[in-house]
């Protein structure tokens, strides 16, 4: 899995704020770790997120809910979301108001990560990694869509 390190989240967050708004900074840098560490755990010798779809949701799951920035916890974690999606070449049929619904729901607690790579998958137009199809739809993904990615 293609994964961002701990700057190039901390770089995407500075932006996000600049672009949207907010209170800029980190309020806990060890959340922040755990957000990007956790997906790769492993019990007795077992990946416990052995997707990347897992292991996204996992991250995106943790940002927003563990709450290590100041501010824009769900923006980036959304946005992070779909930059980890596009990375790993796996593109998924969602619009702008599923991905705010996503945020909205991990943060209220009505969203889990097991949920959320549940959607992940159920909405996996192409994975060109591996070629796998599940819709044959043609064009751009909603990340592309309405929106234009910033540079890491």
């Amino acid at each position: 899995m293609i994964t961002l390190s701990m700057p190039q989240i901390i770089r995407l967050h500075e932006k996000v704020i600049k672009r949207t708004g907010g209170s800029p900074g980190i309020r806990d840098e060890a959340l922040l770790d755990w957000a990007l560490m956790s997906p790769f755990q492993t019990y007795d010798g077992v990946e416990l997120f052995p997707s990347t779809g897992a292991k996204i949701a996992r991250i995106t799951y943790s940002l927003i809910r563990n709450h290590p920035f100041n501010d824009g916890n769900k923006r980036i974690g959304t946005y992070v979301m779909m930059v980890l999606l596009d990375l790993n070449q796996i593109e998924i049929d969602i619009d702008d108001y599923e991905i705010i619904n996503i945020g909205r729901g991990i943060a209220s607690g009505s969203i889990n990560d097991e949920q959320l790579a549940g959607l992940i998958l159920r909405n996996i137009r192409k994975q060109t990694e591996t070629g796998f199809l599940l819709h044959e739809e043609e064009g751009t993904y909603a990340a592309k869509a309405g929106n234009e990615y910033m540079s890491l």
